[in-house]
């Protein structure tokens, strides 16, 4: 186990180590979120003029944007995490060595967990600088949200990375793409009433629609249904669960294909 944790832990500090030598890199994690988080914040001023449901929920696109982009980041942190080792020509490099292949996916876990961090709390920061807007007064269930929300992106990271491992970089748009296929079965900025009946079936099999929903329910009626974020706990945990499975049946498959060593720009 203490072999694991080294080898675990020498994946994060070669990012890490990456991210301190690179102003760029870090800059790519706050710029994005920071754009969109001023564009959806001057919007919001405007509607909260217009309609006495924006003017009563004045946080619901804000923290509706803030921590969809928890998804977005999750799932881009992880796959670039993933990609850096794959455009390098380091995944031969790595897959000699002793390290195992659960290890190679709790790294990257680990990284895009601190990407994430990195770029979101500067700019929730800047939401309540701009706007005085906090996401933090959602108050507990935040964290519940955030750990929810973080678990699923990963899920979707880890399927991805383990795709373009076995197909190549020909699937690196799936990638950058696969989480924006969600957006509209998770009541971002909607309540899952709006969709249609067949759709919203689908909605409730993901774990991000009981995360918008307890939001908005907290912001517009000062609720928190723990019951809800129970169920999306426990569907993440199925959605992570798989998302390690298929990475490493994909990692398997590429091992006996003897792709690995052939990956890079």
């Amino acid at each position: 186990m203490s072999g694991s944790i080294g080898r675990i832990r020498a994946l994060v500090m070669r990012h890490i180590h990456l991210w301190s030598g690179s102003v760029m890199r870090i800059i790519d994690s706050i710029y994005w979120p920071a754009v969109q988080m001023v564009m959806w914040g001057f919007l919001t001023q405007f509607l909260a003029g217009q309609t006495s449901f924006v003017g009563q929920a004045f946080g619901v696109l804000l923290g509706g944007l803030l921590l969809w982009e928890v998804v977005v980041r999750g799932n881009l942190s992880l796959s670039i995490a993933f990609l850096e080792e794959m455009w390098s020509r380091n995944l031969g490099h790595l897959f000699v060595s002793p390290i195992r292949s659960w290890e190679m996916a709790t790294g990257i876990v680990i990284v895009a967990l601190l990407r994430t961090l990195l770029g979101l709390i500067p700019v929730s920061l800047m939401a309540w600088a701009f706007f005085g807007y906090s996401i933090y007064t959602l108050g507990l269930p935040l964290l519940a949200f955030f750990v929810i929300l973080q678990m699923f992106s990963w899920s979707i990271g880890l399927a991805m990375s383990g795709l373009v491992m076995r197909v190549g970089q020909s699937a690196e748009t799936f990638a950058w793409a696969a989480v924006f296929i969600l957006m509209p079965v998770s009541g971002v900025f909607y309540p899952i009433a709006v969709l249609p009946q067949w759709l919203q079936v689908v909605a409730w099999g993901v774990p991000t629609a009981y995360v918008f929903e307890g939001m908005r329910a907290i912001l517009t009626h000062q609720t928190v249904h723990w019951d809800m974020l129970a169920v999306a706990f426990g569907l993440a945990v199925v959605y992570l669960v798989a998302g390690f499975q298929v990475f490493l049946w994909f990692f398997r498959s590429s091992r006996r294909a003897g792709s690995l060593l052939g990956q890079g720009e």
